[in-house]
């Protein structure tokens, strides 16, 4: 499928991401996939900071490769050639498996430069964050990945047209 089709498959079914906005995932692809810029990035938030929440834990633990899956489709769809796992600090076995998941895609061409002979370049980096809670927001998060004190910052400016080092960014 070409990005335009996968973006509006994604549109039809309404997916919406996990969440507090609760904002469509289709049509925060379609917005940073349009946005100006050369350089896009796709971030997984695994910080999990909410009190007894364990489902990104469990998921980075157990099946990492589907996370892996999600971020590779969604990259191709936005134009991204980076990525980002967020993960808690606090987990190491996530942050190994995760690690582990991404060498094993790397081996199998599913990850690195021209993916299956597709010409799609594009690469992911595990991170560890520093266990605040405040880094479950978006702009927090990004700002911690930058090596700033996650801290969030006015959302008059999307982070799909100004994110992660002031590229357009999807935040998943």
């Amino acid at each position: 499928m070409k990005p335009d089709s996968i973006i509006e498959e994604i549109k039809s079914f309404r997916f919406a991401r996990r969440g507090g906005g609760g904002f469509p995932t289709g049509r925060k692809w379609e917005s940073t996939r349009k946005a100006q810029g050369d350089l896009k990035y796709v971030i997984c938030n695994c910080d999990e900071g909410d009190p007894g929440a364990f489902m990104d834990r469990s998921l980075m633990e157990g099946n990492p490769h589907s996370v892996l899956e999600g971020m590779i489709i969604g990259a191709f769809a936005i134009g991204a050639q980076e990525g980002y796992i967020y993960v808690r600090h606090e987990y190491p076995l996530a942050v190994e498996n995760a690690t582990i998941a991404l060498q094993q895609a790397e081996e199998n061409g599913l990850l690195g430069d021209n993916i299956l002979g597709s010409g799609f370049n594009f690469r992911v980096k595990v991170s560890r964050g520093g266990g605040a809670f405040v880094c479950g927001e978006s702009t927090a998060l990004m700002a911690s990945l930058e090596g700033k004190v996650g801290e969030p910052r006015a959302k008059y400016i999307h982070t799909s047209d100004s994110g992660l080092w002031g590229r357009p960014s999807n935040l998943k």
